[in-house]
């Protein structure tokens, strides 16, 4: 998963390794494959006589990526060495929104019951009886964290450190996945400057002013203790 080392990479060669009903497998991908509220990329696969769009990524078995190609186009054989490129202007839109929604469980600290990301907006479910009394101090309080322009970056611990940590953990309904040993965590800021440390798989950008100014859009009612926080990035 190459994503996980250079959440950057626009373009990488890889080579076919499975060609199913599914969708193709390669033996390195760029493509991130839906999950954690994150949509999977979308882009393109040339090789020597042929193309073809990639229409969405998916888990495979294990760390495998599984691509879509588009419906009717023709797919690479076994053994094919191909040129994957993204549509990086989806994905950077899906790193800057996914780090604003880490921000936004920042300046309202209560336990998420759910979210989606978008490439124009994404949103956070929050265990909140009642909405925000402020919505744009809400909004200032956001921007100004994006405005720091403070360090995004991983670390890696043990399922068992996790489990001594139980508090790192701000998502309510859905576990970070276990089991392979090992969890991977994303901070924002550094030292004193730190200011969110939780597990995740998907893909950020590298500092927070990258994130643009953001919006708070709708708050809207999810039922008894929940509230949906919807953001939008304002360019």
């Amino acid at each position: 998963m190459l994503f996980r080392d250079d959440a950057y990479l626009q373009e990488a060669h890889a080579k076919v390794v499975d060609v199913t009903d599914a969708g193709v497998v390669l033996d390195r991908s760029q493509f991130y494959p839906t999950g954690g509220g994150q949509p999977g990329d979308t882009g393109r696969l040339d090789w020597d006589g042929g193309s073809c769009v990639i229409v969405d990524a998916r888990k495979g078995q294990g760390q495998q990526v599984m691509l879509i190609p588009d419906a009717g186009a023709a797919w690479p054989q076994v053994g094919t060495e191909v040129t994957q490129t993204l549509d990086w202007a989806r994905r950077h839109a899906h790193m800057r929104v996914h780090t604003a929604l880490h921000l936004l469980s920042v300046v309202i600290p209560l336990g998420v019951t759910g979210g989606q990301i978008g490439a124009e907006k994404g949103r956070l479910d929050f265990d909140m009886a009642e909405p925000p009394e402020d919505k744009a101090a809400l909004e200032d309080a956001l921007n100004a964290l994006i405005a720091r322009d403070l360090t995004v970056s991983e670390q890696w611990i043990t399922d068992a450190e996790l489990e001594a940590n139980p508090g790192l953990v701000k998502t309510m309904s859905v576990q970070p996945p276990k089991g392979a040993g090992r969890v991977r965590l994303v901070r924002i800021g550094t030292g004193k400057e730190q200011i969110d440390l939780q597990p995740c798989g998907g893909t950020h950008v590298a500092r927070t002013a990258e994130i643009g100014r953001v919006r708070i859009g709708k708050i809207e009612n999810k039922g008894r203790n929940n509230r949906r926080v919807n953001l939008h990035l304002d360019a």
